[in-house]
């Protein structure tokens, strides 16, 4: 990406979000008007955390989704009945900020939730008092940078969607003009 690249969600922020949210909360300072701040992907390895290639497979394919590295997350203490000692690998993830949170917005609504099989919209339940949104998709394959040839196994993921919004409606009126598709 070239210092000069916008792209096509923050364009679409700027010129039609912006003056939607103003039209209908009353911001007298543009500072108010909630944005997107960042986004958190994490993707839970479970039954790989004892063989580290299936975990290698796991962090590239989200690698290949966030379009940069992810990090790995490791366990905080040990649990004996679940085989796990303290320090192992247990999942990853990765957060986006700036142009790629904005490129991945654009990709999530546009290619990867019309692929999810039985899609009916995602619930405008999923708030957390805050402002900020968490969704899960089952199937990490719905994503086209994904090559169905090197899946080992079929994955899940959470996408946290953190804004600077005060209320959750301030947030739902956001993601809306983003065009999420929430269901009723």
């Amino acid at each position: 990406m070239t210092n000069n690249y916008i792209p096509r969600m923050k364009t679409h922020y700027d010129d039609v979000v912006v003056k939607d949210l103003m039209d209908k909360f009353n911001y007298t300072n543009s500072m108010q008007i909630p944005k997107l701040d960042k986004i958190v992907i994490n993707m839970g390895l479970g039954d790989a955390v004892s063989e580290s290639k299936k975990a290698d497979i796991a962090i590239e394919a989200l690698g290949l989704i966030a379009g940069q590295k992810p990090v790995f997350t490791r366990a905080k203490k040990s649990i004996a009945n679940f085989k796990l000692r303290e320090g192992m690998v247990i999942g990853t993830k990765v957060t986006l900020r700036k142009s790629r949170m904005y490129d991945f917005v654009d990709r999530l609504i546009t290619i990867a939730l019309p692929r999810v099989r039985d899609f009916r919209g995602i619930s405008s339940k999923s708030f957390d008092g805050n402002g900020n949104y968490a969704m899960g998709i089952k199937e990490h394959i719905v994503f086209p940078e994904i090559n169905y040839d090197k899946v080992d196994v079929i994955r899940g993921m959470d996408i946290i969607i953190c804004t600077t919004a005060q209320t959750d409606e301030e947030a739902k009126v956001l993601l809306s003009g983003f065009n999420f598709p929430f269901r009723n």
